[in-house]
């Protein structure tokens, strides 16, 4: 065998990564049957509200609002993600996304910046969203570096103080009622801003909201910058072992500072799709999605394919809610389905990353007792 073969059987290591694969198949079908059962509860067929899902979940109308869906959910799944690797609890992408996008379109949607071109007003959109997501995520990573106070406390409470200010100004400060309008919204973005869609969905007039191209980039971003940079190193270091971490060098309150700044900045982005490609302004409809984030992240374990099938069954689901309430079906069936989803998906990965190390202790066990090689010197001598 080569050494780059032997390298290469090194890495794949069949025993673990088999548990890995079945996880997910079996956590699903888990979820499947505990979800039949609550159909049958309901004096209902659970093949056929399947059946219904499945045919109206690939009609091209659908699947289109689909991807919508799944590029919010896929953006806020990867700003929690980017705390999950640092060891981090960001619950607050909720309210970093409500506030990013408001201040974003009440600056874009101003009198005084009727001067700027389209395309240069979606940048700006982008980067005030961003730039005041990590603002406000900061406040969270300088409470926990500089006074202890966790994570999950205070993001949390900034969600409803985010919220609160938001409905603030635009209740009472920067909102405008749009003619035929009956609820406040900031300002309508020029056309020349609005984000064009993409049609890549065949059978259909609609397109996917084009903020979809800038969801993917995120994702391969996240991948690379996780993965292959030194920064992504030090960050799942960090988040695997901070003592081992700080004894290597690494700046643990720098390292906790830039996950939540990060964190929060793409949060930010959350609420852009719609607001770039459906609605043009920012109302108080939007939010929901950063807590929604929080699962598709466990769903997908934080790895960027792993949470976009989780992003896109999520909203799957969700698009279903139409369907089985035609059927006369509760729709509360479907969040049954969706927590029993992220609670057996959770389940199983934790029993394969068990059966996993065990199946590992056991090749290491075995490895060890085995006599080593005489050298081939030693038989010669002999």
């Amino acid at each position: 065998m080569t050494t780059a073969a032997a390298v290469g059987a090194r890495r794949i290591d069949v025993g673990k990564l088999l548990p890995q694969l079945i996880a997910p198949v079996v956590a699903l079908v888990i979820a499947a049957a505990i979800s039949s059962i609550a159909l049958l509860i309901s004096d209902k067929d659970p093949l056929a509200a399947f059946q219904h899902m499945y045919e109206f979940g690939t009609q091209p109308d659908q699947m289109v609002e689909i991807l919508n869906k799944a590029s919010e959910l896929y953006i806020a799944a990867v700003a929690v993600a980017i705390g999950f690797k640092m060891g981090l609890f960001n619950i607050g992408v909720e309210g970093q996304s409500k506030v990013g996008a408001f201040f974003a379109g009440a600056l874009a949607s101003a009198s005084f910046m009727d001067w700027m071109p389209g395309g240069l007003r979606i940048v700006l959109i982008v980067v005030v969203a961003m730039l005041v997501g990590a603002a406000w995520a900061s406040i969270a990573a300088l409470l926990k570096t500089q006074r202890g106070v966790s994570e999950v406390i205070s993001t949390l409470m900034l969600n409803a103080i985010g919220g609160l200010v938001v409905t603030w100004l635009l209740n009472d400060h920067w909102g405008v009622t749009e003619p035929g309008a009956q609820i406040k919204t900031t300002g309508i973005l020029p056309e020349s801003s609005w984000m064009p869609g993409l049609p890549i969905i065949s059978g259909t007039d609609q397109k996917v909201l084009g903020f979809f191209a800038i969801a993917v980039f995120l994702g391969a971003a996240y991948w690379f910058v996780i993965n292959r940079t030194r920064f992504g190193f030090d960050l799942r270091a960090t988040g695997y072992n901070p003592f081992a971490a700080v004894a290597s060098g690494v700046n643990a309150k720098r390292m906790v500072i830039t996950a939540m700044l990060i964190s929060g900045a793409v949060a930010g982005l959350v609420n852009l799709p719609r607001m770039l490609g459906e609605s043009h302004t920012y109302t108080e409809g939007f939010g929901g999605i950063g807590f929604t984030g929080i699962a598709v992240a466990l769903l997908g374990r934080n790895h960027p394919i792993g949470m976009a099938l989780g992003a896109i069954l999520w909203g799957f689901l969700a698009s279903s809610q139409i369907i089985l309430d035609l059927d006369g079906i509760p729709k509360e069936i479907i969040l049954i389905m969706q927590g029993v989803t992220v609670l057996s998906v959770v389940i199983a990965y934790e029993l394969a990353a068990r059966i996993g190390r065990r199946a590992q202790q056991r090749r290491v066990g075995v490895a060890t007792a085995a006599p080593a090689p005489v050298p081939a010197v030693v038989e010669e001598s002999k």
